[in-house]
């Protein structure tokens, strides 16, 4: 992927957000479907994100293991779950501050 974790983690963030945007705003545009279709999609779609989570956190912090960086590698590792860590508190946060009404309260307009 990137040296850089803020790419890492916005790359990881990004797909996070199209996968759960498919999956809330899909079936209201698609009629509903019965039988193993629905598990197989599901697991494949288990499988994909592993794969990509893999790819975002792990590619480059490996290639610099084997290139024998170890401390670099484990850098860029732990900065990118610091970050994502980071996007991922700033969402729940948003979240709790919509769901509680807050934001409408003190909104003067």
């Amino acid at each position: 992927m990137s040296k850089n974790p803020f790419v890492n983690a916005l790359a990881a963030t990004a797909y996070i957000a199209v996968v759960a945007s498919a999956l809330f705003y899909g079936p209201q545009r698609m009629a509903p479907v019965n039988g193993v279709i629905v598990p197989i999609a599901f697991l494949s779609l288990f499988v994909l994100s592993a794969a990509l989570m893999g790819y975002f956190f792990l590619f480059q912090p490996l290639q610099l293991f084997f290139q024998h960086k170890q401390q670099e590698a484990a850098r860029l590792f732990l900065s990118t779950v610091a970050v994502f860590a980071g996007f991922t508190g700033v969402t729940i946060a948003a979240w709790l501050l919509a769901s509680s009404g807050w934001l409408l309260e003190s909104s003067p307009f």
